[in-house]
């Protein structure tokens, strides 16, 4: 069966996984982020209970 005959696809495979890790990921990797986090508090919000009008 020739879809079990990984010698064309292996190297199909390697041959792009280093295309991405040495070429593209590095590029990809010195954009700068638009929105920079910030140094918010964070506040917890308040809340009433809740009436029940039948107790």
């Amino acid at each position: 069966m020739p879809q079990l005959n990984p010698n064309p696809w292996f190297f199909i495979m390697l041959m792009s996984w280093f295309t991405y890790s040495l070429l593209i990921q590095p590029k990809l990797l010195t954009f700068i982020t638009m929105n920079q986090p910030s140094n918010k508090m964070q506040t917890t919000p308040t809340t009433t209970p809740w009436t029940w009008p039948w107790t």
